[in-house]
């Protein structure tokens, strides 16, 4: 497979959710219509002074990831936390007692210059925000929901990973990635 040596991202498409029940990773779903991610690193610096000379390492601890999206109802009941329990059918909560589920979040980042695909996961996630809305009658376009969340690093001490399509020699990494991604689809297996 040919390096890819050359990628400007034009479209963040086809998102996908993956919830943690307890330990267990559910199924992957669609997230809904994707506008915007934008990512920061947090990091920590640790210096040395040696002989008037400051010697820097930077060490990430985790990213902040902001995502404009419309999401699909299911998607934003688990990450919040909404629930019906002990109300009517159809009824829905959300107060000081709603906790959101951890979640993988996976997306398609796409150059249409070089019709290049790379798949992005973020493996360990939780919301930083709580619900909000916005509604505006007289707007054009319908508005993107917000959602800021954590993406802590996973039992590897990794918070982010990526793949180009055009670069994999196992396609099974590529057909999982929105269903099941974990450390064992993407690892090399040793022989």
């Amino acid at each position: 497979m040919p390096e890819v040596l050359d990628f400007t991202s034009t479209q963040i498409k086809n998102a996908s959710i993956q919830f943690m029940d307890g330990n267990t990773q559910q199924p992957g779903e669609k997230f809904g219509c994707m506008g915007t991610l934008e990512s920061e690193t947090e990091t920590r610096q640790k210096t040395k002074n040696c002989e008037g000379t400051i010697e820097v390492i930077t060490i990430p601890l985790y990213q902040t990831v902001t995502i404009g999206a419309h999401i699909k109802v299911n998607v934003l009941k688990n990450i919040f936390g909404l629930s019906n329990e002990g109300l009517k059918a159809g009824v829905r909560k959300y107060g000081i007692n709603s906790k959101g589920k951890k979640f993988i979040f996976t997306a398609d980042e796409i150059d249409e210059f070089g019709d290049v695909k790379k798949l992005i996961a973020y493996p360990n996630c939780s919301t930083l925000t709580g619900l909000s809305v916005s509604i505006d009658n007289d707007a054009d376009e319908a508005a993107y929901i917000e959602l800021e969340f954590r993406a802590s690093p996973d039992e590897s001490g990794e918070f982010y990973y990526d793949a180009f399509v055009d670069e994999l020699t196992d396609q099974t990494v590529a057909e999982n990635w929105h269903t099941e991604f974990n450390r064992t689809l993407i690892e090399e297996v040793q022989v």
